[in-house]
């Protein structure tokens, strides 16, 4: 075997990922209130760095024509959605009681905790509620018939029971778990069986059920809500069609300061050198913050011209698009587009939405047309909102409308996309409506 020694030249591209192009990224997705709280951050360690704030919007004035910077939504208050209170006492009210029953269900309303249960014991509350013990129980049976299942119980068993009746999944050995629940609690399987009078196979269903079950079903009501902040880009119509700016009344600005205060630091070697590395930083944090916002209104007024059919018209005309068919019209990589929607709001005529939501896959329909898996959402919500209460759409049903409409769907789609929209099974809704008195 011999060996040799040779020399071979090739050359190759890399990308290297430098600090600043990580930071040229990062702005991308920064919403315009990141976006000033990173160049504040910025302008405090960089004295070259001068950020202007916009100026708080004024109120707008009474014509049309007022300032199209002016947040619109930046004086309303975030929706927080309604208390357990508030939802309880809506309930009541569809209860259709008679003016003293109405009276005295106040004194349930006061009792009622956050988890859903009442928080004192029923005698107390029939003296609080000027009534015996028999009109409080015959009026707690009522109330317990609100949605959702569970409000008004005294115990968890009582909770959970209420919930079991909804489903209709109640049986013998239901009643029997929770007669126990200290024993299912000990984890003691074989002392339950036994006391429910039947074996681990006939068990396991059930308590596979009683787990799907929530114990706390005011807790839904009592969670913390994110504030709205203003839309990064706002939306108009104007004579020529749809128009799409950034919205400056949140947006900062970058300037580079060049005053003699500053000029005084280049008199030494040392000074100097430190000084123009920190003008280089701050002049290419200026283009950089232009090249995000050039590149944020690229993509948002692309998206706006492929739907402008969903600005007139709403949700139902939400076409599909995705990611890539933007990163090829507007002429950036996908990921730039990705990494640009998934962080700002946009405010249209149809409400304030992130970006994000405007990008739905194309599902299978009749002819060339295709439509958009929110809009087919959009359009199940309205077709159960429209049904018959005595006789509500089976997902069968459903299925087919949508056919006849142009839309191929499978059943189990049909299903999974009600359970987004947290709709119930069609006997659950009938269920509901004979409780609120509606069939």
């Amino acid at each position: 075997m011999q060996l040799n020694t040779s020399q071979i030249v090739s050359q190759r591209q890399s990308l290297v990922v430098t600090a600043q192009l990580q930071q040229a990224i990062h702005l991308l997705q920064l919403g315009n209130q990141d976006l000033a709280s990173f160049i504040e951050e910025q302008a405090e360690e960089n004295p070259f760095v001068d950020v202007k704030l916009p100026a708080a919007p004024a109120l707008p004035s009474s014509s049309r024509n007022a300032s199209d910077d002016w947040d619109r939504i930046g004086n309303l208050a975030a929706d927080p959605g309604p208390s357990i209170y508030a939802h309880a006492t809506a309930e009541i009210d569809r209860l259709d009681l008679s003016a003293t029953c109405r009276q005295r269900a106040e004194a349930f309303l006061d009792a009622l905790e956050p988890s859903g249960w009442l928080g004192q014991p029923l005698d107390v509350i029939a003296m609080t509620g000027n009534m015996t013990i028999e009109e409080a129980e015959e009026l707690l049976v009522k109330l317990q018939t609100i949605e959702p299942a569970g409000f008004f119980a005294r115990d968890l068993a009582e909770c959970l029971r209420l919930q079991a009746i909804d489903l209709d999944i109640m049986s013998p050995v239901f009643e029997g778990v929770l007669n126990n629940l200290g024993l299912l609690a000990n984890a003691d399987l074989k002392g339950l069986s036994k006391a429910c009078r039947t074996d681990l196979e006939t068990l396991r269903p059930v308590l596979r059920q009683l787990r799907g079950l929530n114990p706390k079903p005011g807790a839904v009501y009592e969670g913390s809500v994110s504030p709205q902040r203003p839309p990064d880009l706002i939306v108009t119509k104007g004579e020529d069609g749809w128009n799409i700016d950034l919205n400056r009344s949140t947006l900062p600005t970058v300037q580079v300061r060049t005053n003699d205060t500053i000029k005084s630091l280049r008199r030494t070697a040392d000074g100097k050198a430190w000084a123009e590395d920190r003008v280089n930083v701050a002049r290419w944090l200026q283009r950089a913050v232009e090249h995000r916002n050039m590149t944020t209104l690229k993509v948002g007024a692309e998206v706006v011209k492929r739907q402008a059919e969903f600005l007139e018209n709403g949700p139902s005309h939400l076409r599909p698009m995705i990611l890539r068919e933007i990163a090829d019209a507007v002429g950036v990589h996908e990921s730039t587009v990705s990494r640009v929607t998934n962080g700002m709001l946009i405010q249209t005529p149809q409400g304030t939405l992130p970006l994000k939501a405007f990008f739905n896959a194309a599902l299978g329909a009749k002819g060339d047309s295709s439509g958009s898996a929110a809009a087919v959402r959009h359009r199940i919500k309205q077709l159960v909102s429209n049904e018959n209460p005595e006789s509500p759409l089976s997902d069968d049903a459903i299925v087919k409308t949508l056919a006849d409409e142009g839309t191929e769907l499978a059943r189990r789609t049909v299903a999974k996309y009600r359970e987004m929209l947290n709709i119930p099974s069609s006997v659950q809704r009938r269920r509901r409506a004979v409780v609120a008195g509606a069939a």
